[in-house]
């Protein structure tokens, strides 16, 4: 077993604790976003203008769907951070079983219905004709790879809320790599075309997913889902439950614990959803100007969304220090969290928004290549615009 140690949050100065505990959130954010950028490289590169249009269409629809599961899963782990906090070990691994079955059952669900749907979703937002066939194929294939996406955030929200940030981050790091190169491989060498662009992101979650599971369950030493004695080694990890050697019942699926799961974890991933239909919406809108239009904020957005996207991981920074605070009933460090949180937040949105500013332009042609000037001009007025909206706008 390893001796790492996972972080308690309930000690120390609460703004160099969140702070710490969300830098490698936000760096592998970034990294999240440059394998998605790359993705729009090498897709935009060697598959062309229509190509990246198609899988363009497909990001409000994308974020409506997977959004929810990323919501979901975020929600499940505010159940784990109070346990780990209030160090009831009992109750974090049964949270942890029945938000996993949870988590199992809803994400085939999701996958089967939208899988089936996509096509009919695809026409409800008015996607181009000439792209409408790549697109289908391209988001079928994210739906299909649903319980991946799911495994990933679940297994990552889980060693988050014991504080762990950093190994998560490291096998994101990882899957980010495995990602481009997958990339490349299936769309240049094998002629996948956008679906083998899908297929590349599937596989590299998956791989990260099952990481993450493995250090948790292998290597922690947090979670024991089969009845034993707690030894001395469990006492005296940090958080790591009962030091008195009593026994640890095996955790058995809870219709009480899913129902508290449920309540928390379902809100989040609806609210997550509600704000993506705005973008649907817009999206219906830009399909509707033709596929030079959607190309041009393709471009404009997968930029926006490696610089802006990162201020999301300061939230869910927060949701693990108040998880784990509130479960140890210190209140008054959450205070003083939220004014730290919001500080960093802004700071970060100040910084951004300058480097956007000052990289807009190259950027874009890094993204669209030898392409008309059209589709260039419209793509750095949208970056322009939605940046310094959400920079204006930040989570919190």
């Amino acid at each position: 077993m390893s001796t790492e140690k996972t972080t308690d949050l309930t000690k120390g100065r609460p703004i160099s604790q969140i702070f710490l505990f969300a830098v490698p959130l936000v760096l592998g954010t970034l990294f999240q976003q440059l394998y998605s950028f790359a993705d729009t490289v090498i897709v935009g590169r060697f598959l062309g203008v229509d190509a990246l249009a198609a899988v363009g269409t497909t990001y409000s629809l994308n974020f409506l769907i997977l959004g929810f599961v990323q919501g979901l899963t975020v929600g499940f782990g505010i159940l784990l951070a109070q346990s780990f906090g209030a160090k009831d070990r009992n109750e974090l691994n049964s949270y942890f079983l029945n938000g996993a079955f949870l988590s199992a059952c809803i994400s085939v669900l999701l996958a089967v219905v939208t899988a089936i749907a996509a096509r009919p979703l695809l026409i409800l937002i008015r996607t181009p004709e000439n792209i409408l066939s790549m697109a289908v194929e391209y988001i079928r294939v994210i739906f299909i790879g649903i319980p991946a996406a799911m495994l990933y955030n679940y297994s990552a929200g889980a060693l988050r809320a014991v504080g762990d940030s950093r190994h998560p981050f490291y096998f994101l790091l990882f899957s980010s790599a495995l990602n481009i190169v997958l990339d490349y491989v299936f769309i240049v060498p094998f002629g996948a075309g956008v679906a083998g662009a899908a297929w590349a992101t599937v596989i590299s979650q998956l791989v990260s997913g099952v990481l993450n599971a493995w250090w948790l369950l292998a290597r922690t030493g947090v979670i024991c889902l089969s009845g034993r004695r707690a030894s001395s080694e469990d006492a005296s990890k940090e958080g790591a439950g009962t030091a008195d050697g009593s026994f640890m019942p095996a955790s058995t699926l809870s219709a009480e614990k899913m129902k508290k799961l449920c309540i928390i974890g379902l809100p989040m991933g609806f609210e997550y959803s509600v704000s993506a239909i705005g973008a649907v919406v817009m999206q219906g809108a830009i399909n509707s100007l033709g596929s030079v239009a959607v190309a041009a904020q393709t471009a404009g957005e997968k930029i926006r969304q490696m610089f802006t996207l990162p201020m999301e991981s300061v939230g869910m920074a927060m949701a693990t220090y108040v998880g784990q605070n509130y479960g140890a009933g210190r209140i008054d460090r959450i205070r003083q969290g939220i004014k730290s949180g919001l500080c960093i937040q802004y700071i970060y949105c100040a910084v951004i928004w300058c480097v956007i500013f000052a990289l807009k332009t190259p950027l874009v042609g890094l993204v669209l290549g030898e392409t008309t000037s059209q589709i260039a001009g419209e793509a750095v007025q949208y970056l322009s615009i939605m940046s310094a909206s959400s920079s204006s706008t930040a989570p919190s």
